[in-house]
């Protein structure tokens, strides 16, 4: 038993069960080890829409910085060349280093990194589609639902583990998701699952305003819309942090969006540096939460896109058919995760297993509720 993974509910009824077999100072020990091991507390999930592995794990890649975006507003030749001066490097690994400075100093030397197949690492979606809402659906319910085949904004056939997570006392009112895209609402089911959910360019309401809240919903009124159903990524961030920083829910869900955007739009520059904004936001994330005794060395951060991309030309295109756009990555943070860096030749891992992983983190078994859903990954909380 020792070193082994129970949720904490049920390590409570096993500890209760082997005092009829065993003396209660034994017992105790055990059990108290088993109690008091599990560490986290709270659970932050980012995804980075369309964000393709190859850039988490070599950089920026040379061949594509010409990829201009024929679309593109303003001088996209100038922007392509400040991108080659702010992402180039001699080696993948001063690239990655400088496109993603937090995951490769924080999370690599104190997290665990899936997906880098030049390592065997493979991390990937398992629905087939490899596109948005499946990807995102997959991720949260843990299952790869074949009723879940569009993009449009309808209500999710299944619950996600945020929506199950709720119905628990110890969660419930403490869970809240922002996203970008306003197809979040559709995802998390807002309109029946009883949580917090704020996307796309909806006024955040929730809470009592705040001058920063203010702000941010009349930005969102303002800005100019490029996407009539994306917001810039500041947007949800910035809407995200003041409620995290006034509500310290105990779950937390962050879509971003641009990358996959500018990927489309086929601007390597603006892909780029969405990344790399995406890679501060989850630095001021982690800073912030360390920062407050409510999460401090009792929150996991977890990292991963809805999707990957193809390869070479196909860079801006993912779909069933482009195969390639299966494969992810995911990264792990937390004071249950071994600091096992950048994973060699790993089992594979699949989105589907996330959602059971967010619950067993937090001590609970999702998987006895959805028997589909797939495993939880216990690398990242079995130290």
């Amino acid at each position: 038993m020792v070193g082994m993974y129970f949720p904490r509910t049920l390590s409570r009824l096993l500890c209760i069960g082997l005092f009829t077999l065993l003396s209660p100072a034994g017992v105790t020990a055990l059990c108290a080890q088993a109690l008091t091991g599990h560490k986290t507390q709270n659970v932050i999930v980012v995804m980075i829409d369309g964000m393709r592995w190859q850039e988490v794990f070599r950089g920026a890649d040379p061949s594509l910085l010409e990829t201009l975006g024929s679309e593109m507003p303003g001088d996209a030749k100038q922007r392509a060349e400040l991108a080659r001066e702010k992402f180039s490097g001699s080696t993948p690994a001063e690239r990655r280093q400088t496109l993603m400075p937090f995951l490769w100093s924080v999370v690599s030397s104190k997290g665990q990194l899936f997906g880098n197949r030049d390592l065997g690492s493979d991390s990937h979606v398992i629905n087939g589609l490899n596109f948005s809402y499946p990807g995102y659906s997959e991720t949260l319910t843990g299952v790869a639902d074949p009723r879940v085949k569009s993009n449009d904004n309808v209500p999710n056939p299944n619950a996600t583990v945020f929506e199950w997570l709720n119905t628990k006392p110890e969660f419930a009112g403490k869970i809240a998701a922002f996203g970008a895209w306003n197809v979040f609402d559709g995802i998390f089911r807002s309109k029946q699952s009883g949580l917090i959910v704020n996307a796309g360019y909806d006024a955040f309401t929730a809470i009592p305003p705040t001058p920063k809240l203010e702000l941010l919903n009349t930005l969102k009124r303002e800005t100019v819309r490029i996407w009539p159903d994306e917001a810039f990524d500041p947007i949800p961030f910035h809407t995200a942090i003041e409620y995290l920083e006034a509500q310290t829910p105990r779950v937390l869900f962050l879509g971003l969006g641009e990358t996959d955007e500018w990927a489309h739009a086929g601007s390597y520059a603006e892909y780029l540096n969405a990344a790399h904004l995406a890679d501060d936001y989850l630095r001021q994330i982690w800073e912030l939460v360390q920062s407050m005794p409510e999460y401090r060395d009792k929150t996991t951060l977890i990292v991963l896109p809805d999707h990957g991309r193809g390869e070479g030309s196909k860079w801006t295109d993912h779909g069933e058919k482009v195969p390639e756009s299966m494969q992810t990555w995911m990264a792990f943070l937390g004071p249950d995760t071994s600091a096992s860096g950048e994973r060699k030749q790993a089992e594979p891992v699949t989105a589907s297993q996330i959602a059971g992983t967010v619950a067993a983190l937090l001590g609970e078994d999702y998987r006895a509720a959805v028997p589909k859903a797939g495993a939880p990954i216990t690398d990242v909380f079995g130290k």
